[in-house]
């Protein structure tokens, strides 16, 4: 049993699989899962778990290089905005597409992870870096 960090097996053996430039959806309770992508369900209840806690315990364990998110973020979910600036500041690239352009672009993704989080456009690309120069 690991000590600490991400707990989720399922979540651990996808994130060790990944390779470079791979996908990672984090999407909130709406997000809907492209067929044939499959779906790491952590739902529970609205809200429960939060995008935010899904988000920090999948980034801590996988080298992002970049990150795609909805551009109606800016409208309509500040604590996003607030995400997209913080890691615009670390260093990490953020593109910015409509809604239903991420929407499409999951269908790429290695898996989809479906949070509990009911806020609108909570929902994030992860795109794999390296950990290696």
């Amino acid at each position: 049993m690991r000590r600490s960090g991400l707990l989720h097996a399922e979540l651990n053996r996808i994130i060790a699989a990944m390779g470079h430039t791979d996908t990672l959806v984090i999407g909130d309770a709406g997000l809907p899962v492209p067929p044939g992508v499959p779906c790491v369900d952590l739902a529970v209840l609205p809200g429960t778990p939060s995008f935010a806690a899904v988000f920090e315990a999948v980034y801590t364990e996988l080298a992002v290089e970049s990150v795609t998110m909805a551009s109606e973020i800016h409208e309509r979910n500040h604590a996003m905005a607030e995400l997209s600036a913080r890691l615009r500041k670390e260093g990490v690239g953020v593109d910015e597409v409509s809604h239903d352009e991420l929407k499409r672009l999951s269908a790429r993704a290695v898996a989809v992870v479906r949070s509990g989080e009911t806020s609108p456009y909570a929902n994030v690309i992860l795109h794999a870096g390296v950990t290696f120069r």
